[in-house]
């Protein structure tokens, strides 16, 4: 039998052929637009990432660290300057193991334990190609053997910096402050990419109130790396811009006059120009040296400081509140004056002791048997307690907060300084809300000679006799006297006023300033010993602010000087001079001590003196 063959059917063989062609052609044309619309994509829509992304395999931007201005008192002395110094910086990228290096280095450059802890914050806070530094400051010694074995170390080198530094120590620690380290806090608060390459920010006083200005703004390098990524050369650099120098209206001599006057003591000072509010001098007494903490203070020395019982780290200028003791009294009695509760024929007499009505309890005078007949002038000059215990008892509590108010008691000042105390005026309503207890009228009398409840800061009891020296025109007191931008002009700061305390009789602000005047005058006076030779004319007022409350059955204090010093009263000296145009007006204020006429004669004289030169 024949075997069968079948027959090829030619037009349906290419009929298939062409379907699949077709299909495959199709499928070519899709891959193929699939293709071209993703490089159009790339080119044209994701250029600008892939482009960066390909320059910074060859190129890297390295953030450089602007210079931190300058600060200079009011004649232009350098009150804290950037210092050359180098430093043993680790890049962590570029470090094979960290701990073996870490291990390894303190046999070539003496490492503390405090080093390492910064360190390691640190690490946490920067990125891993960011130069972190391990140690600043390194000797001569330190840098010579570093660099015999530098090989040994990748990823740690030495770099030139500039570090804060504070030429005159203790002084001025308390208005300039100080840098440190940026901790976690901070860094939340601040822009991360203008501190990008900076390690240090303003802690307090001047260098945190005024850090933008101070701080500048950060630079760049583009430089160009290898392989490996390590850099070859510089490519362009975009130089950062400088902080702002600034000065203060601190006078440098008048600073250094009032702590060597306190020196040994534990006390504050502040000095103002009624013209203007420029803040003279401020010095909280004992100080720190600021220069500790830029380098990094350690534990041990930390704590001490804490733990002194002269407590150097409190600012006594800005938060240190005592009762204001009798330097309110011109004050009560201004608004006396302006209520006609007394005048200049109103006199009563002091036997030496004075009883609230329907009470038994004696409040005792400052001199035993009393000053008898006592008028205004009296009663300032020679400081008589009974004089105005009568006067607020008359006039009640509120009436003496509605002048002391005007005053700015009770109230922040204002100045350019973070961290201020208000201080405390008591009311009625304060000591409810405090305490949740009425007000009594012994309350009243012991407010009437600043003590009590009664709480200011030195910084607020020179504001307020500024005002006084004023005539009741106040000026925001300030510390800023003007700035200036590298390459621009220096610019002035403008006062700024606090508002006018109005008087309906005018005449009650020369009362109030000729008694003040009768304190150094006369010799009933009680800054009588402040001398009467001298070329200006002087408006004064002393005050006591006791510790501890001890006094005899006859209401005389006992003789202190056989206390333990820490229980012995407070005294407090409000000046302004000259008399009549006032240029310094100032508050003194020293615990456990009476060294405060001989701190304000010394100011005053050499202020004074200094500006007729």
């Amino acid at each position: 039998m024949r075997k069968r063959i079948p027959v090829k059917n030619h037009y349906q063989e290419i009929q298939l052929t062409a379907s699949r062609s077709m299909a495959a052609i199709f499928i070519i044309s899709i891959l193929v637009l699939l293709l071209i619309a993703r490089l159009c994509w790339l080119q044209l829509y994701k250029n600008d990432l892939y482009t960066t992304l390909a320059t910074n395999n060859w190129l890297d931007l390295i953030p450089t660290e602007p210079t931190r201005g300058l600060i200079y008192d009011r004649h232009g002395v350098l009150l804290a300057e950037n210092i050359p110094v180098f430093s043993l910086d680790i890049i962590p990228y570029e470090v094979p193991n960290m701990n073996a290096t870490l291990k390894e280095l303190p046999k070539i450059i003496e490492l503390s334990d405090d080093d390492i802890h910064q360190f390691h914050k640190q690490l946490k806070q920067h990125r891993r190609f960011d130069s972190i530094p391990l140690k600043i400051r390194l000797s001569e010694e330190e840098l010579a053997r570093f660099a015999e074995n530098q090989h040994r170390f990748p990823g740690v080198t030495i770099n030139a910096r500039l570090m804060r530094h504070y030429p005159f120590s203790e002084s001025f620690s308390h208005v300039i402050g100080y840098v440190g380290r940026i901790n976690q806090q901070e860094l939340n608060k601040i822009d991360p990419t203008n501190y990008s390459a900076s390690h240090y920010i303003g802690k307090l006083g001047i260098e945190k109130y005024y850090e933008d200005d101070l701080h500048g703004k950060v630079g760049y390098k583009q430089v160009e790396n290898d392989a490996s990524g390590k850099n070859i050369r510089i490519i362009k650099e975009i130089k950062g811009t400088p902080g702002k120098n600034i000065y203060l209206t601190l006078d440098s001599g008048l600073q250094f006059i009032a702590e060597t006057s306190l020196e040994g003591l534990r006390g504050a000072v502040v000095a103002i120009d009624p013209q203007n509010g420029d803040v003279l001098a401020m010095v909280s007494q004992p100080g720190y040296d600021p220069n500790q903490f830029v380098l990094g203070i350690s534990q041990q020395d930390y704590q001490a400081l804490q733990e002194s019982s002269d407590r150097p780290l409190y600012n006594r200028a800005l938060r240190g509140t005592y009762p204001p003791g009798s330097t309110i009294k011109p004050f009560l009695a201004l608004q006396g004056l302006e209520g006609n509760y007394i005048n200049d024929d109103y006199t009563i007499f002091d036997p030496g002791w004075f009883e609230i009505a329907n009470s038994t309890h004696k409040y005792h005078d400052s001199r035993q048997g009393g000053h008898g007949r006592v008028n205004l002038n009296t009663a300032i000059t020679a400081s008589c307690d009974i004089y105005f215990y009568r006067l607020a008892e008359r006039m009640g509590i509120v009436n003496i907060g509605k002048m002391l108010t005007q005053f700015g008691y009770g109230q922040l000042t204002d100045i350019d300084l973070d961290h201020e105390l208000a201080g405390v005026l008591p009311s009625p309503e304060w000591k409810r809300k405090r305490m949740g207890s009425s007000w009594y009228p012994g309350d009243t009398i012991n407010a009437s000679i600043g003590q009590g409840y009664m709480q200011v800061t030195p910084m607020q009891l020179a504001a307020a006799t500024a005002a006084l020296a004023n005539r009741g025109h106040k000026i925001i007191p300030h510390l800023l006297l003007g700035e200036q931008s590298a390459g621009h002009s220096y610019i002035a700061y403008e006062p700024v006023s606090g508002g006018t305390i109005e008087l309906q009789d005018t005449q009650n602000w020369e009362r109030i300033i000729n008694s003040m005047q009768n304190v150094v005058l006369q010799p009933n006076g009680t800054a009588f010993k402040y001398g009467r030779n001298h070329s200006y004319t002087i408006a004064a007022k002393t005050g006591t602010a006791q510790v501890i409350a001890k006094k005899t059955n006859t209401g005389k204090k006992d003789n202190q000087s056989g206390w333990e010093e820490r229980f012995r009263d407070h005294h407090l000296f409000i000046a302004f001079a000259p008399a009549d145009k006032p240029r310094i007006a100032l508050a003194v204020i020293t615990e456990n001590s009476y060294h405060t006429i001989e701190t304000a004669r010394a100011m005053i004289d050499y202020y004074l003196s200094s500006m007729k030169k």
